[in-house]
């Protein structure tokens, strides 16, 4: 018999999210809510309210990571359903917050409806997942999956040099490594899309199949520092010349590998800087994204293959990082896709272009993303908004991913 569709309950959802926005909220609308700063453990309190409230029981790990489970059942490895609390510097009201209060309404639904899971349901709190007052990002997550080395993690300070160890201590958040998760019958994170894509094709949901690769390259321009009014202009070795003329050069030449190609030129840092000075240095980044990797190679190629000298300077390229594109189970992907269809949803596939926990968890847990719209494409600013409709739609999906995965 084909069981009765659940609904979450909109007006309860719309609720909570404004709820959490008053943890760190400006003056803007918007939310200050650092990792482990006073606003974020306000936050996590009254997550963890809400939780025992349904008779959820609430761990926490070594990195502060909150785990609240609804008791399944059977004993078996858990659904959990996460994201983050933390956020940063004037962000919005939904980035990270949403999926972590998703989780909670899959619960509330399930509690109203009278459903004892047959497996257990953990929703999850990632710690520091921004890096906005910790570097790196996904600090938390990186641990978590043997990304991220737990002492060098533990070092790292703050812009008022407080290590995270530190932090820990003062929040009252360090729990135990004996909690940290291990394993998991599938990892669902619920996130908006923080671009523009959605909206503006008209789309409810995004079945997020990947989280694109990356590279990421400085390159330096080394030419030589004369006065700006008595060397004339065919004897200068201008730097920043130099580097202006390659910044052309990598723009016709990646704009021409892939139209899903992102590219962001985002340092650029001239020296000596003084007006009266020819600038005989210029670092500047290139950062590539894209879901295939073999773009990626090529990307790679066209950065080593700049010239070694232009205009007199001489042009070194430098590799500071790059990532692999992390695939999302398939499986959970085709459920994600069945439950928009069954509630008559408009969805697509897509790759995530910005980084998630999920990346990292998906290298030891089954996992996959999905997004809702972003307005305007704007987020980490005080303008972030995704509609409360979408908002439920999305929450909507999730129940009812988890009520076929319970089914099986």
């Amino acid at each position: 018999m084909q069981r009765q569709k659940l609904f979450v309950n909109a007006a309860r959802l719309k609720e909570t999210i404004e709820a959490f926005a008053e943890y760190g909220k400006t003056a803007a609308g918007g939310v200050t809510r650092l990792a482990l700063s006073e606003e974020d453990v306000l936050a996590r309190g009254y997550f963890r309210s809400c939780c025992e409230e349904l008779g959820m029981t609430v761990a926490v790990d070594d990195l502060g990571c909150m785990y609240a489970t609804l008791e399944g059942v059977r004993k078996a490895p858990p659904i959990v359903i996460g994201s983050h609390l933390d956020s940063v510097k004037k962000g919005g009201r939904f980035d990270g917050v949403l999926g972590v209060i998703a989780g909670l309404e899959v619960v509330r639904t399930l509690v109203d409806a009278g459903i004892k899971p047959e497996l257990p349901i953990t929703v999850m709190n990632f710690t520091n997942e921004e890096g906005a007052r910790f570097e790196p990002s996904m600090m938390a997550s990186g641990v978590l999956s043997g990304k991220f080395d737990l002492d060098d993690i533990m070092a790292k300070q703050d812009a008022d040099g407080l290590t995270f160890r530190e932090a820990l201590a003062d929040s009252g958040c360090a729990g135990s490594p004996d909690n940290r998760i291990r394993e998991a019958s599938a990892y669902l994170e619920l996130h908006i899309e923080q671009g523009p894509v959605l909206e503006k094709e008209g789309l409810s949901i995004g079945v997020v199949e990947c989280v694109v690769g990356m590279a990421c390259y400085e390159i330096e321009v080394t030419g030589e520092s004369d006065h700006a009014g008595t060397t004339p202009m065919d004897m200068r070795k201008d730097a920043f010349f130099a580097a202006n003329d390659l910044v052309s050069l990598l723009r016709s030449r990646l704009s021409g590998l892939d139209p899903e190609l992102v590219y962001t030129m985002g340092r650029v840092n001239v020296y000596p800087s003084i007006h009266t000075v020819i600038p005989n240095k210029v670092v500047f980044t290139v950062e590539a994204r894209h879901k295939n990797e073999d773009i990626i190679r090529q990307v790679e190629e066209i950065l080593r293959s700049l010239p070694a000298e232009q205009e007199g300077c001489a042009v070194k390229a430098t590799k500071l990082w790059g990532r692999d594109t992390v695939w999302f189970k398939p499986e959970l992907c085709e459920r994600l896709e069945e439950a928009a269809r069954s509630f008559g949803y408009s969805y697509k596939r897509m790759a995530s272009g910005a980084g998630h926990d999920a990346q990292f968890v998906a290298s030891f847990l089954p996992s996959v993303m999905l997004f809702v719209p972003s307005v305007n494409g704007k987020s980490h600013c005080e303008e972030e908004l995704t509609s409360y409709e979408d908002c439920e739609k999305g929450v909507n999906v999730l129940l009812e991913t988890v009520l076929g995965l319970l089914a099986e």
